[in-house]
């Protein structure tokens, strides 16, 4: 008899458990998914309680019969795809090809590929949770109901290409809503004024706090889009108060009036789930979500760390000991806590079914280990987050002290470290000033006064980092969605990245605005976030797939039709990224008898237009030397159907206009 199946989902990974199994199990690596919906199909039968239709994946055929060929004379199938949703939807399609079934089918999960780890899933085998392939039946079902009847409708009406999904498409509106806040933003102006102060021969900083008692600072708190957004000023707003402060402290006496001293105790953060992973590693080496997913997935199927996509902070008993015992071995036991740390995470929605990223084995030191230069960046920065998340709390010596001149009161702050902690290990210090040993009473040296004027700046624009934080704090997609979205919303055109921003195009907000006044539902936040929990819902069987999938769609065709009667063609109005010269709006590309053009997008309000050559190159006016003979203004050369041409500057109030050789013989001579 031949011995026990393991299918698992990748060559690396098969490798790796055959690697530990020594020839017990035959592996067979899936590679990735074997069936889906069809690709040019909806594939999905919306009169049938939407049923779906599924396909084998091309070039799958030769997997499968290995599959099934191996499969009928093994005693055992042991189902080893990835603990998530997903790789349970792949699992129970594998069983459904091979016509696997009853006790013969095994299923084992584990977070990490480690020997220990495939021995404690191999003793503990279930069946295949139907319940988590619903829930991934009907996202995958409810992206395929949005995505394939409004994209369609979005190519017919503005241009082809262009797609439209449940979460893309709000994780696009996200960020067309930040760019209308930042460029609609009104600046406030104020001023900051610090005292350069000098004890003996060290100089340090105060700021000014309070005049006459009464302080100065104050916040903003602006909402945009659901969030908050908080701005501290001053309430010094002119330059001519500052000056009144200034002529007033020109004589003062700076008398320190109080000295508090304390320790302040620092915690670490906890170790990386999915997002704040993608975060740091875009914020700190410089890697998209997609790279970061990528290097991830290689560094999990070789055993180095454990399963990357996961929303839990949760270690287990062995890694939380085998940590401790390092932390003891390397720094001392004053550098663990009295007891493990536990942490919670805050994402709404979170599954937590998984540990949280982890090394497999802390006592691999990254700078021991041969790995790739980005793999190994990678590493280091989850090993150094996970070692630091179990050591002990460090602690701050802080100053704070307050200066009086006049009747204005400063104050200077400082740190020093007491005990590393956990920054033995991650470097996350505030870079206080230190201040000198400052007695209450004493009298301080003025070095120099110095006001500076401030204005208040929008929000920033999303990074990758910061959006997928938003949409993890408003319970938008999964861990595994997150890197997806992003890689879809750049091949689409919508945004670009630039210096880690994400700037919307104009497509982008066409599209967002077409689908606000349209499929308003199916781009709101909460709406969208309620869904996402009802999927939960269905993977913990507590509600239907079928009925939520029909709560879904009865709304969502009644929009649907309404957009079909309803919306504007605008197929031959290509959006472009320039801005009209004469009022501001959005320039677009339009179609003409003799070709195309620029043209200002509230035409016939505007009428400003800019001539394109063939490539669609913008075709600037040269200027000349020539003047108007009728109103006075430059004369330029334009291009029009019958070659250039000299017009007026002044068009369309001055509509004078010539041919080149008229307008040379008529120009004066040069003396």
């Amino acid at each position: 008899m031949k011995s026990p199946l393991m299918i698992v989902e990748s060559p690396t990974k098969a490798k790796m458990i055959n690697g530990f199994l020594k020839g017990k199990f035959k592996v067979i690596a899936s590679m990735g998914h074997v069936r889906d919906l069809p690709a040019r199909d909806l594939g999905v039968d919306i009169e049938n309680k939407f049923v779906p239709t599924y396909r084998v994946l091309p070039n799958k055929e030769k997997i499968i019969k290995e599959i099934v060929s191996y499969a009928k004379n093994s005693p055992e199938v042991f189902i080893a795809t990835d603990f998530d949703r997903e790789g349970e939807a792949i699992g129970w399609h594998i069983a459904e090809i091979a016509g696997l079934n009853g006790n013969k089918v095994k299923r084992i999960v584990f977070h990490e590929i480690t020997n220990r780890a495939i021995e404690d899933a191999l003793s503990n085998p279930r069946g295949i949770d139907i319940n988590l392939v619903d829930a991934q039946q009907s996202r995958r079902i409810l992206d395929r109901l949005v995505g394939y009847q409004i994209s369609p409708l979005l190519g017919s009406k503005i241009r082809k290409g262009l797609s439209a999904g449940r979460v893309q498409s709000v994780a696009l509106a996200l960020i067309v809503e930040r760019e209308n806040e930042i460029n609609n933003f009104k600046k406030q102006g104020y001023w900051s004024l610090k005292a350069l102060l000098r004890k003996n021969s060290d100089v340090f900083e105060a700021d000014l706090i309070a005049i006459s008692d009464k302080k100065i600072h104050s916040s903003i708190i602006y909402k945009f889009f659901g969030e908050k957004y908080t701005v501290k000023i001053t309430s010094l707003k002119s330059e001519e108060k500052i000056k009144e402060i200034l002529a007033g402290l020109a004589s003062a006496e700076y008398k320190v009036i109080g000295v508090k001293k304390s320790e302040r105790i620092k915690n670490p953060p906890p170790p990386y789930m999915t997002s704040t992973l993608q975060r740091d590693a875009s914020s700190n080496l410089k890697f998209s979500a997609t790279r970061t997913m990528s290097l991830a997935q290689q560094l999990y199927e070789h055993g180095y760390i454990t399963y990357m996509r996961t929303d839990s902070l949760d270690i287990s008993a062995v890694a939380e000991k085998q940590v401790r015992n390092f932390i003891s071995d390397k720094f001392g036991s004053e550098y663990i806590p009295s007891r493990p740390r536990a942490y919670k995470t805050k994402t709404k929605n979170a599954q937590e079914a998984h540990e949280a990223i982890r090394p497999t084995d802390v006592f691999k030191i990254p700078e021991n280990l041969k790995l790739e230069k980005d793999q190994q960046k990678l590493y280091n920065l989850i090993w150094v987050r996970f070692v630091a998340s179990q050591m002990a709390s460090s602690v701050l010596n802080t100053v704070s002290a307050d200066i009086q001149a006049k009747d204005c009161l400063f104050r200077a702050t400082g740190s020093s470290i007491k005990f590393l902690g956990y920054l033995k290990v991650y470097k996350d210090i505030e870079k206080d000033a230190l201040l000198p040993d400052l007695i209450e009473g004493e009298i301080l040296d003025l070095e120099n006064l110095v006001p500076k004027q401030h204005f208040t700046e929008p929000p920033p624009r999303y990074t990758e980092a910061s959006l997928i934080k938003t949409l993890e704090e408003h319970g938008i997609g999964r861990p595994s969605t997150y890197a997806p979205i992003l890689a879809t919303l750049k091949n689409r055109g919508y945004v670009i990245i630039e210096k880690m921003k994400v700037i919307p195009q104009q497509i982008g907000f066409t599209v967002t605005e077409i689908l606000k006044k349209y499929f308003s539902k199916i781009i709101d936040l909460n709406f969208t976030a309620e869904m996402e929990e009802n999927l939960d819902k269905i993977a913990l069987g507590k509600i239907s797939w079928q009925k939520t999938l029909e709560d879904f769609y009865t709304p969502f065709l009644s929009m649907l039709n309404d957009a079909k009667i309803n919306m504007k063609v605008l197929k031959n109005v290509v959006p472009t990224n320039e801005k009209c010269s004469k009022c501001g709006s959005p320039m677009v590309i339009r179609e003409g008898r003799y070709g195309k053009f620029m043209a200002c997008s509230k035409f016939p309000g505007c009428r400003n237009t800019i001539s394109l050559d063939s490539e669609g190159n913008k075709l600037i006016p040269e200027k000349t030397d020539i003047v108007c003979d009728k109103c006075g203004k430059p004369m330029v050369i334009r291009n029009g159907r019958r070659g250039k041409f000299i017009a007026c500057s002044g068009y369309p109030k001055c509509k004078n206009a010539k041919n080149i050789d008229a307008a040379k013989r008529e120009e004066p001579e040069q003396l």
